[in-house]
């Protein structure tokens, strides 16, 4: 029992200080200590947050090259550039869309059917932030019902909307998307996430936001690298095929 008990507990050291790291590694990917802290366009739309995150990826190519990536995002438009199966019902789009250029505030930028979030800020090859709350996400359920619509599917619903949707408090959130030219024809693309939730500091905060926080990181992680590598190999005139997006 004593040689049990000294596992357990070396055990349980052990996951402490993964667990230590993984936070560490999500809160800092990508990003320095100075876009960490710095204002970006949308900071405003929730200023008392409760949870800001702040990640970035440099791109060898203008920031030209990586705005229209950026326009067409969207479930049902061209994607979301990260793990199709979760937040998808087809593949995010390895081109350039014409179709799908055009974007102005108050528009919607779907995360599911019926729903999504709505563009605040957009200046032109610099800022896109959209945002959602708990009064909109109610709205957008009820105008969806009024017209017939299904729920969206089980994969769908882990998107952003729904989860907020579902959470057992009044939210608010904005998703910033920055982009920052470089020397040499390259660029940073900053992303920050800010949320609030009513009713100040709640039990189920304390489980919950860092569970939300890394399922947050690993998607946006993986959208950052996916705008990348479309971004990059388009530049090159190289094709982007589904397999090379995601790599």
């Amino acid at each position: 029992m004593r040689r049990l008990l000294l596992v357990l507990a070396a055990l349980g050291a052990t996951g402490v200080v993964v667990a230590r790291l993984l936070d560490q590694w999500r809160r800092t990917w990508g990003v320095s200590p100075v876009e960490a802290i710095k204002s970006l366009p949308g900071d405003d739309l929730v200023p008392n947050a409760v949870t800001s995150e702040t990640r970035g990826i440099t791109i060898d190519a203008p920031v030209s090259a990586v705005w229209p990536w950026l326009v067409q995002m969207g479930y049902g438009r061209g994607g979301w550039y990260s793990y199709d199966q979760i937040d998808m019902g087809t593949p995010s789009a390895t081109s350039i869309l014409p179709e799908l250029q055009q974007l102005a505030v108050g528009d919607l930028l779907p995360t599911h059917p019926g729903g999504g979030f709505e563009v605040k800020v957009l200046e032109q090859e610099q800022a896109l932030v959209v945002y959602a709350d708990t009064a909109m996400v109610e709205r957008q359920l009820e105008e969806a019902r009024a017209r017939g619509e299904e729920a969206p599917t089980l994969n769908v619903q882990a998107t952003g909307a729904a989860m907020s949707a579902a959470q057992p408090s009044e939210f608010a959130a904005s998703w910033a998307f920055v982009l920052e030219p470089l020397d040499g024809d390259r660029c940073r693309l900053v992303e920050r996430v800010r949320a609030w939730f009513g009713g100040g500091e709640q039990p189920w905060m304390r489980y919950t936001l860092p569970v939300m926080g890394f399922g947050v990181f690993v998607m946006v992680r993986r959208q950052l690298l996916g705008i990348r590598t479309r971004v990059e190999r388009a530049a090159r005139g190289a094709p982007v095929s589904e397999e090379a997006a995601i790599a």
